[in-house]
């Protein structure tokens, strides 16, 4: 870089320049474009439009002014970007159906909810609404800090000091750098009624009795939300899913149904809708639609689906939800800049900086006008000396040479300040009648008894705070509305099993958490064989680990080693065939990165009490806590999944397994030693307990590997593996019934040749077992080929380690088809 004062060349690191110049965009972006204000839910260019609107006088009992003039006047002083980005920022403030309550009152073509496209600026014509205006109302009081334009020639507003919760009202979006905001809107009269019941708690309220108030978001569109978990989740911590569905009608006309669409959901382009759902039927993917019609008017939308004669209407909609965007979700994730910051916000937080915002700017406000007065009362109370001794100030005033002089005579004679005194000597001589004089002493008065008033405001917080409420009132009753967005707290009519046949599938899991499902009648007409060889053509190093028998509406438990659980229905998990790979697991559920998928229980039916009720989860962590508790705990599934287990840090979930409470369990340490102890000495607990010591582990090095649920004792075998790749087979009966908490009898001989014990698998003559080590070689071998013999040695060689220091890296059951008899 050459620097022309000093005619010399400085050297710059290019990484960190890259890495300085990218910040400086970065944050650039976050606070100056993309992401809106805690206090007036604007970002700076929907700000920049409102102010220059007003600074125009483009006030709502006005005239509309052209687009192009409030666009050009906005460039040339606040917004230095491109005119289309100014103008596209005041359409959406006009469009009804993006904003719950639009800020500008806009004249001609603003575009429509089929995504058609506004006008030129030049033909379209703008004016501030109602709601704005309250939004810059006393903003000529001082209430907010002004900061310089672009070129410093002008001052611009940080903030407005608006009378509205803007960013409860109408939400916002945008994509900033690394972060995003999408905050869903709220019905304005539930928005000020529960920012009332805020102040009125003091700030005590809690989510739960914000929530009496403001039930849910409520989209200009209307529509459905369906489930009451998402808006709880939102409202809490201030990210989740929102559920929506459009709403409709089942007419009848001449034996012959009709669907009727009355609202869509928010954000869903209704001509799209329309378009998708006509491609759906000519590609046969949506049976039952004789014609589709568009009959929207001004009166509002209809759009009419016309049923095929003996087909059900209601099987038709199912369809539609599940193929459509008539159903849609939106995603909320409640970030906006607080003191600058860009903040992840719940439904309290919010109320809480808006109050506090309005509680800066009426502090302001009475400040303002409380110096205002103050000054008056100074002037007037100067006017009412100069009134008591009239003909002394006219002879002073008449005597002098200039103003100067008789301000200087009068400050001297009647202790007056210069203020005073200028205001004597431009006194009109009108004020010298009787009747002006009168009116100086009563608005002398007057003026003292505001300065109480305002000075009582700015001492006493309960008749500030009753201030705000009093205007917040004001505006509720002015602008206030009813909701538009329905809410179905449950969703027990959405049940989207009868979407799906109750086919009977096959589930397959590969080891680095792949999955698929396969229908039965292709998994069975396929050459019957070893899962690991010949079900799956899947990556290199992988093979299929868990086969399981399913039907279409059973339910798949997936547990993470943090101790948290997810759901998934079995017609959720991606279909495939028997020889593609699948998907991977983790791309399925809203797994934490740092987080993965330790366990798998198949459950038929979690709706069935009496199968809920009379079987556990049994968990296992590797520190050697156990824990056992109802399935029925795990039966009410949550998108974003649950914790299932309070595991300490630490510690992981090595292993879950399903029991019918008389089962016995069988743990094992990388000590080389096992305890078999019956499940009933593990008591249930609930979802949330850490559980009990299942193990005595050593001090030092020392953790649990493994843990088994024995079914069936006669046919059932204990397998044990090393990590020097020694093992056996040996049977469950050579482990005596002991009491938890135990240190356990030794399993495997551990020496400095057989390495420490890795794993632990209950196996029946049918299993096959694969042995991966860390170098990457994997070796299967068949459990009938092992032979059973004594708990306590040593075990005999599976797999012969080549490279030196390598050692084995895991050990999986293979399950085979005759597993699913």
């Amino acid at each position: 870089m050459v620097d022309n004062n000093q005619d010399r060349i400085i050297q710059v690191d290019i990484e960190e320049q890259m890495k300085t110049a990218y910040i400086d965009y970065s944050m650039s972006v976050i606070v100056s474009r993309a992401l809106p204000d805690v206090r007036d839910g604007l970002k700076p260019v929907h700000r920049r439009i409102l102010f220059g609107m007003n600074e125009l006088g483009n006030h709502s009992d006005q005239p509309y002014k052209k687009s192009a003039r409030t666009v050009g006047d906005v460039l040339g002083k606040y917004h230095p970007h491109g005119d289309s980005s100014v103008y596209f920022a005041l359409v959406r403030m006009a469009q009804n159906w993006l904003l719950r309550y639009p800020l500008v009152d806009g004249q001609g073509n603003f575009g429509s909810i089929d995504g058609d496209a506004p006008a030129a600026m030049r033909y379209t014509e703008a004016r501030l609404g109602n709601l704005a205006e309250e939004m810059l109302r006393d903003i000529d009081k001082n209430t907010v800090d002004f900061n310089f334009n672009f070129d410093d020639t002008l001052r611009e507003p940080s903030v407005l000091p608006t009378r509205v919760p803007t960013l409860l009202m109408n939400g916002s979006s945008g994509i900033a750098v690394g972060m995003a905001t999408n905050m869903p809107p709220h019905n304005l009269t539930e928005c000020i009624n529960g920012i009332i019941a805020y102040i009125d708690s003091k700030g005590e309220i809690d989510i739960d009795g914000l929530m009496q108030y403001i039930k849910a978001p409520d989209f200009p569109t209307g529509a459905t939300i369906y489930g009451f978990q998402g808006i709880r989740e939102v409202f809490e911590v201030g990210k989740g899913r929102i559920l929506l569905r459009g709403k409709v009608e089942i007419e009848i006309h001449n034996n012959k149904e009709k669907i009727v669409i009355r609202e869509i959901p928010y954000l869903v382009n209704k001509k799209e809708l329309i378009e998708h759902i006509a491609v759906l039927v000519s590609e046969k993917k949506l049976e039952g639609v004789h014609h589709i019609n568009d009959e929207s008017d001004r009166e509002g939308m209809r759009i009419v689906v016309d049923v095929k004669k003996d087909f059900n209407s209601g099987v038709l909609l199912n369809k539609l939800y599940k193929l459509t965007a008539l159903e849609s979700s939106f995603n909320v994730n409640n970030i906006a800049l607080v003191n600058g910051r860009p903040r992840t916000l719940n439904l309290k937080e919010l109320i809480c900086y808006f109050v506090e915002h309005r509680v800066e700017v009426v502090v302001r406000r009475t400040q303002y006008d409380l110096n205002r007065v103050e000054r008056r009362v100074h002037i007037v109370d100067g006017l009412i000396i100069a009134s008591n001794h009239i003909d002394e100030i006219v002879a002073i005033i008449h005597s002098s040479q200039n103003p100067n002089e008789a301000i200087d005579r009068l400050s001297g004679r009647f202790d007056l300040t210069e203020i005073q005194s200028r205001a004597i000597v431009e006194m009109r001589l009108r004020q010298l009648t009787g009747l002006e004089q009168d009116k100086l002493r009563t608005e002398f008065g007057e003026l003292k008894k505001m300065i109480l008033c305002w000075k009582e405001i700015l001492s006493n917080r309960n008749i500030l705070m009753k201030i705000i409420k009093d205007e917040l009132i004001e505006v509720r009753d002015r602008f206030g509305d009813v909701r538009k967005t329905d809410i179905v707290y449950s969703t027990d009519d959405s049940n989207s099993d009868d979407f799906y046949a109750d086919d009977e599938m096959i589930i397959t899991i590969s080891h680095l958490g792949y999955i698929k499902r396969t229908p039965l009648v292709d998994f069975r007409a396929q050459n019957r064989g070893g899962v690991g060889t010949k079900s799956s053509e899947i990556r290199d190093k992988d093979f299929v680990e868990y086969i399981y028998a399913a039907n279409m509406h059973a339910m798949m438990l997936f547990f993470t080693r943090k101790g948290r659980c997810y759901w998934l229905k079995v017609y959720q998990i991606p279909a495939g065939a028997k020889t593609s790979k699948g998907r991977a697991i983790q791309n399925l559920l809203n797994i934490d990165t740092n987080d993965k998928v330790s366990a798998f229980i198949r459950v038929k039916y979690l709706s069935d009490k009496d199968f809920v009720e009379s079987h556990y989860l049994v968990f296992c962590t590797k520190r050697g806590i156990i824990k056992k508790t109802l399935l029925n705990a795990y039966s009410r599934p949550r998108q974003n999944g649950v914790k299932a287990i309070t595991v300490h840090d630490g510690d992981e979930v090595i292993a879950v397994k399903m029991t019918n409470g008389n089962n016995e369990i069988i743990v094992a340490n990388r000590k080389g030693r096992a305890l078999r102890f019956n499940e009933n000495k593990v008591r249930s607990m609930g979802r949330l307990a850490a559980g009990v010591i299942s193990m005595t582990l050593d001090l030092v090095d020392d953790e649990i590997i493994g843990m088994i649920i024995i079914n069936d004792k006669k046919r059932e075998n204990v397998l044990v593996v090393s990590e020097q790749g020694y093992g056996k087979r040996s049977r469950v009966g050579d482990y005596r019934i002991v009491n938890r908490g135990g240190k356990g009898i030794k399993t495997l001989n551990i020496t400095e040749k057989t390495g420490f014990l890795v794993s632990i698998k209950n196996v029946t003559e049918h299993n096959d077992v694969m042995i991966i080590n860390k170098s990457g070689i994997a070796i299967r071998i068949k459990v009938s080929d092992l032979n059973v013999i004594g708990r306590a040695t040593q075990g005999v060689r599976l797999i012969n380690l080549e490279k030196r220091g390598d050692e084995i890296a895991s050990v999986c059951k293979v399950m085979s088809e005759t597993d699913l008899e």
